[in-house]
């Protein structure tokens, strides 16, 4: 049988907002006083919304063969994404065949060098990725996690990231991480307000629990080891992305000083196996968070979870659901995964892309069997009331 080509590659942008998992509105604690790097400034401390993190929106990638099989991917990028898709990598998609998803991929960022690298542009890059392997199970009849190399184990346990560790508990996560509030900004009375938070949480949800801090790069160096000092008596497991991505000397010094036992990640923002490579050789974490719709999608992921196992480090990606959960099944070295809550007080477990994605599964009492990613594929389709447009069409 030959194989399919792939006719069409299309960029399309949500016209009715809220799918980016950033844009949830004014009263989800998503956007309700996490510290940012703009948290200095007081116009921009309350909401993150408020400097513009949702401003990019949400990137949809089809992709279709000659035979008539789609695949698709949804990431963060919109408009100047799509732009990118359209415009410029669309040369190195259109006429490949299925398999090629590795030239494809070494294509697109070659080629985009001498302005990318990471940030936006790798946002593109994951988004086409992501939808070749969504085609290319469509075309096997496979899911992902099986032309990957197979689970490894029989069910996923999760930690969930929300406001509410205690509920989180008693949905049957193994533990909850928080965004923290307070920065360099707020000073001594900012990180005594945060520990005492820490400690009526750890209060609620008992010693056993996981209880994580995320940073979210609104930190430097001194603050984030005191904070992680102050917060050592409450049992934090670990203090995650505490500075900005670029300072890997500033991360390996605090992975140095905090509290024996405490673990220092981060990966969130970083990109490509050349980023995360600083991060293992440096010794600047614990283990590494890539996120697979901005590091490079799941073709990069593979090499940087293995350059990750050569170093005895995790590879615990960050959020981004069937994407990320069709590859942590099949790797060692990711025995548990990260759940995104995305109900508004992080008081129910809801799929992380809805209403974008149907078929879309997420963990029950905390786990999920390797059972519910057994379609072609990563399993899930986009809705098809799903209001979308594609601004740059050719």
């Amino acid at each position: 049988m030959a194989t399919p080509i792939i006719k069409h590659i299309r960029a399309f942008t949500l016209t009715g907002g809220g799918a980016d998992y950033h844009d949830q509105g004014a009263d989800h604690w998503i956007d309700d006083n996490i510290s940012t790097p703009m948290s200095k400034y007081p116009d921009y401390r309350a909401s993150r919304q408020s400097f513009g993190i949702n401003v990019l929106g949400t990137l949809v990638v089809e992709v279709e063969t000659d035979t008539g099989k789609r695949g698709v991917a949804v990431t963060t990028g919109g408009e100047p994404a799509a732009y990118i898709v359209e415009k410029h990598f669309a040369r190195f998609v259109e006429g490949r065949k299925v398999t090629e998803i590795e030239l494809i991929w070494d294509q697109m960022f070659q080629s985009s060098l001498y302005y990318g690298r990471r940030g936006l542009v790798l946002n593109a890059i994951s988004g086409v990725d992501l939808a070749l392997w969504d085609l290319l199970g469509q075309v096997r009849q496979e899911p992902v996690c099986e032309m990957i190399g197979g689970p490894v184990r029989d069910e996923q346990v999760f930690y969930a990231t929300g406001a509410r560790p205690d509920l989180a508990k008693g949905m049957g996560f193994i533990g909850g991480k928080m965004g923290v509030r307070h920065g360099p900004a707020q000073g001594a009375e900012g990180m005594k307000a945060e520990i005492e938070r820490l400690g009526r949480m750890r209060e609620a949800v008992g010693p056993d629990f996981w209880l994580m801090f995320d940073c979210w790069m609104s930190m430097d160096v001194d603050y984030a080891t005191g904070l992680a000092h102050a917060a050592q008596e409450h049992g934090l497991k670990w203090i995650e992305e505490c500075l900005p991505p670029d300072d890997y000397w500033g991360y390996a010094e605090l992975r140095r000083n905090v509290p024996r036992g405490m673990m220092v990640t981060t990966g969130e923002h970083e990109a490509t196996r050349w980023g995360f490579r600083m991060l293992l050789e440096m010794e600047c974490c614990d283990f590494i968070q890539p996120d697979v719709g901005w590091c490079g999608g799941l073709t990069e992921l593979l090499k940087i979870s293995a350059l990750a196992d050569a170093h005895n480090k995790m590879v615990i990606p960050h959020g981004s659901s069937v994407y990320s959960y069709h590859f942590v099944v099949t790797r060692q070295n990711s025995p548990f995964a990260e759940f995104l809550m995305m109900a508004p007080k992080a008081d129910v477990v809801q799929p992380m892309f809805a209403p974008m994605l149907e078929g879309e599964p997420v963990p029950q009492n905390g786990r999920m069997r390797v059972s519910a990613l057994d379609k072609p594929g990563f399993g899930v389709e986009l809705a098809a009331d799903l209001d979308m447009a594609r601004p740059y069409a050719r």
